[in-house]
């Protein structure tokens, strides 16, 4: 068992940057593959970036490429979205998730997560 907590969410302009982080504790964070998901008022959750264990292979969806960074430190059992240049569609409530099974590339199907995080609201004002 792992437990997720999400920080770092809030306000920001358009443009504007902030950065997630997803503490985790419980089992060793370094034997599972995080991904982060958002999901915006009125529509289902949508997949935003994965990392495997060790950080090696990462993996985005196309409208958050070359804006958003996922990274993670095993050593702090910390991954971290750093989101940049922020525009009104990215907002959204962030979750953090576990998957247990290394796969390659990781995951984009929130099913194959077995631990989530509450959430962090972001809110990017135009």
């Amino acid at each position: 068992q792992v437990q997720l907590v999400e920080s770092g969410g809030g306000l920001v302009q358009a443009g504007g940057s902030l950065r997630l982080s997803c503490a985790a504790s419980g089992r060793t964070f370094s034997l599972y593959a995080m991904g982060w998901f958002r999901q915006a008022p009125g529509k289902e959750r949508e997949f935003v970036a994965a990392i495997t264990r060790s950080g090696g292979t990462t993996r985005y969806v196309d409208s958050v490429k070359g804006r958003f960074t996922i990274s993670r430190d095993n050593a702090k059992s910390t991954v971290y979205l750093q989101m940049n240049s922020l525009n009104a569609e990215d907002t959204a409530v962030y979750y953090c998730a576990a998957d247990i099974q290394n796969r390659l590339p990781p995951s984009t199907v929130g099913a194959a997560y077995e631990y989530w995080g509450q959430g962090t609201q972001v809110t990017v004002s135009s």
